[in-house]
């Protein structure tokens, strides 16, 4: 069980530091509304993830390819919306975080949601995750759940460690936290452009 841990935990800390739209979405929430009210955003693979295990290990390896274009697709979008929100941040300025209660379950719930739409949890998880965790669940369920606590593990704590890192930075003063919810703007618009052009450039070789 001590081999997948650690393999899980390989994995997991990786997929945490790896530049991608969520960590690009945690930096804009960071910014906009502060490092308490973004961590739970942190929790969003617990929440995101057991449906695209279930639907990669019982559907989505028998799914044409087109399937993965379009939820890449509906992802690129997703990704839009959220840059012109974080934009609207931007040009409304304010240095001191929104003062909303309802700012972490809001942060919360729109992570679970770009995570439902972010093709790379349901490419690790049909390509690397798993076959792996199947192969840990052949030999029990105790390697399966070592498996899985060891990446969630890495994955949420990496997460976690970046969302106060981004806040650690925010406290550098005015410029650079208008500049940091800038840097999220362009992440969060180009990967979103970056996405969509994949599947407008695929849906021609079809």
């Amino acid at each position: 069980m001590l081999g997948f841990l650690l393999t899980g935990l390989a994995l997991g800390l990786p997929a945490a530091a790896q530049p991608g739209p969520f960590q690009a979405y945690l930096l804009g929430q960071t910014m906009r509304n502060g490092w308490q009210r973004t961590l739970p955003a942190a929790l969003a693979p617990l929440f995101s993830d057991a449906p695209i295990v279930a639907l990669v290990l019982l559907l989505l390896t028998q799914l044409p390819p087109l399937a993965l274009l379009l939820l890449k697709g509906a992802g690129g979008l997703f990704l839009l919306y959220l840059a012109w929100g974080a934009f609207r941040s931007w040009r409304a300025f304010r240095a001191t975080p929104v003062n909303d209660s309802a700012a972490g379950r809001q942060s919360l719930r729109e992570a679970t949601l770009m995570n439902l739409l972010n093709p790379n949890p349901y490419a690790f998880w049909s390509t690397v995750g798993g076959p792996l965790l199947l192969e840990a669940w052949r030999l029990s369920v105790g390697h399966a759940l070592s498996y899985l606590i060891g990446f969630y593990g890495a994955l949420i704590g990496g997460m976690a460690l970046l969302i106060v890192l981004f806040g650690a930075l925010q406290q550098l003063g005015p410029r650079v936290e208008r500049a940091l919810l800038a840097l999220s703007v362009v992440l969060l618009a180009g990967i979103g452009l970056w996405q969509l052009a994949q599947v407008i450039e695929a849906l021609r070789l079809l």
